[in-house]
């Protein structure tokens, strides 16, 4: 068995959508500052500024962070920073094309479960990766939705 991958890409959105990057950034915080006056100056309760701060900040990490994908033989690695994610392709049932790259489901046919169940596999900007990670999908998972 070999450990070198059959593809392998590293996506950062942040740093690949500079313009919605900045726009996103100034939504966050513009909802901060509105949460610290409804939380905090209001209602006095600023655990539930940081609690509600942290929880909207750690959703939308995968953004910020660097993603990179390993396809192997057997399995698919994603790494984010301290978080390593393996599945095989046994684990899929089909695949199918978003808006931002791959959704792998675990079932036949795509369902609302996938982004919880599944595995998202993010392109970069220039999808460089797309047609070869399309084929080894193909040859890996075959049915394509």
């Amino acid at each position: 068995m070999s450990n070198k991958p059959l593809l392998k890409w590293t996506s950062h959105p942040f740093r690949e959508f500079p313009i919605l990057s900045v726009f996103l950034l100034i939504f966050m915080v513009a909802l901060a500052w509105i949460l610290w006056q409804i939380t905090v100056v209001n209602w006095e309760m600023p655990i539930f500024y940081f609690i509600g701060i942290f929880a909207f900040f750690f959703s939308l990490i995968t953004y910020f962070i660097p993603t990179t994908y390993n396809l192997y033989e057997h399995k698919i690695e994603v790494f984010y920073w301290f978080v390593r994610i393996e599945r095989r392709y046994e684990d899929f049932g089909c695949y199918y094309i978003d808006k931002k790259g791959v959704m792998l489901s675990t079932f036949t046919q795509p369902r609302r479960l996938d982004p919880f169940r599944g595995l998202s596999l993010r392109f970069t900007r220039e999808k460089n990766e797309k047609e070869e990670l399309l084929e080894i999908l193909e040859r890996k998972i075959g049915n394509k939705q």
